[in-house]
C-alpha cells in the first residue's frame, strides 16, 4: 500500500479506460437510416425528424397523448380462458402468454380506456403490437365488446387504434370467431347512434382488417402504415402480377378510397377532437395537449393539418 497504488494508478486507469455508452441513446431510422438522439425522438413522438417516418409508440403513451391532460381510466377486462385448445408449436401457448405478459406488463394485446378529449367523453381501444404482434384472440374480442358497451353507457364515441398481424393462430377457430364478435361490437355503437372512428396504425393486417378495422364511420391512418389482409408476396404470387408502388400503404389506400385521411401523429388528437365534435353535434372545448409539430427534412416547421 503506497501513494502510487492508491492515488496515481486509479487516475491513470480512469484516463485510459473507455467508458461504456448505453446502446439506447441513439436510434436509427429504418426508413432514411439517419441516427436520432433518443430525447429528440421522444419529443417528436417517435417520428423521424428527417423523413417523418412513424415508428412504433407504446400503447399507454398513445392514450396519454389523446386524452385531455393525459388523464384516463383503464377498464377492467375479464380474464379469458387460457389455452383453450392446449396449443403447442415450438413452445406451449401458456409459455408464450407468460413471456408476452412479462414483457409488456399487461394481460393481453389491447387496452380499453375512457376519458375526455377536448372536453368530450370518449372511449378508446388501443392495441399493443408488442404483445404477440397485437394478435386478436378471445381476450381482444371480449375487450372490444366491453368497449362498445362502455361507449353506449357513457354516450361516448368509440375510437379504435389497431396495430395487429391478425388473428391469433394459437387459438385457432376461436380467434376467427372474434371477427363476427367485433362486428357485433361495432353494431352496438351504431345502434346507440354514436360515432365509431378507426385510426389505422402500422401494421393493420389479417383478420383485424377483415373485421372491425374497416367498419368505421371515419377511417384515419398514420403516414406510411401498412394496411391490408394478405401479405404482398402472397398477393403477387396469387395474381401473378407486379404490385403498384406504395401498395397497401396508408397513402395508397387514401388515394383509392379506403382511408379518409392520413394524419401525422402530432395532429391526431386535434383531428379526432374535431371529428367527435362534428359527428356528435357538440362543440369542442379549447382543452389541448402541447404537442410538437411535424418537421420536414430541412428541420423547418410544417403546419399541422
Amino acid at each position: 500500500m503506497n501513494w502510487l497504488t492508491n492515488a496515481v494508478l486509479p487516475k491513470i486507469k480512469a484516463l485510459v479506460q473507455t467508458r461504456e455508452v448505453p446502446d439506447n441513446l441513439w436510434h436509427k431510422c429504418p426508413a432514411c437510416e439517419q441516427m436520432i438522439f433518443h430525447r429528440e425522438l421522444d419529443q417528436n413522438l417517435n417520428v423521424c425528424p428527417h423523413c417523418q417516418h412513424h415508428m412504433p409508440i407504446e400503447a399507454t403513451r398513445r392514450l396519454a397523448l389523446l386524452f385531455d391532460d393525459g388523464a384516463y381510466e383503464t377498464a377492467t377486462l375479464k380474464a379469458p380462458p387460457v389455452d383453450p385448445l392446449k396449443f403447442r408449436d415450438r413452445k406451449r401457448y401458456t409459455e408464450r402468454l407468460k413471456e408476452a405478459q412479462t414483457k409488456t406488463k399487461r394481460t393481453d394485446a389491447i387496452i380499453v380506456a375512457e376519458g375526455d378529449m377536448g372536453g368530450q367523453p370518449a372511449v378508446v381501444a388501443v392495441f399493443d403490437f408488442g404483445f404477440m404482434g397485437g394478435s386478436m384472440g378471445t381476450a381482444v374480442g371480449d375487450a372490444l365488446l366491453h368497449a362498445a358497451d362502455l361507449a353506449a353507457a357513457k354516450n361516448a364515441p368509440l375510437i379504435a387504434l389497431p396495430a395487429s398481424g391478425g388473428a391469433r393462430m394459437q387459438e385457432g377457430i376461436l380467434s376467427l370467431m372474434q371477427m363476427p364478435r367485433t362486428v357485433l361490437a361495432v353494431a352496438t355503437v351504431r345502434e346507440a347512434g354514436l360515432p365509431f372512428i378507426v385510426v389505422l396504425t402500422n401494421p393493420t393486417t389479417g383478420g383485424v382488417t377483415a373485421s372491425f378495422a374497416m367498419l368505421g364511420d371515419i377511417h384515419l391512418a398514420e403516414p406510411g402504415a401498412i394496411i391490408g389482409f394478405a401479405g404482398q408476396r402472397v398477393i403477387k404470387e396469387t395474381i401473378r402480377e407486379d404490385l403498384p408502388d406504395g401498395f397497401q400503404r396508408a397513402e395508397y389506400l387514401r388515394d383509392h378510397g379506403m382511408v379518409d385521411m392520413v394524419v401525422h401523429r402530432a395532429a391526431l388528437r386535434e383531428t379526432l377532437i374535431r371529428l367527435i365534435a362534428l359527428l356528435g353535434g357538440r362543440p369542442a372545448t379549447d382543452a389541448t395537449i402541447s404537442l410538437p409539430r411535424p418537421s420536414d427534412s430541412d428541420g423547418e416547421s410544417v403546419p399541422a393539418p
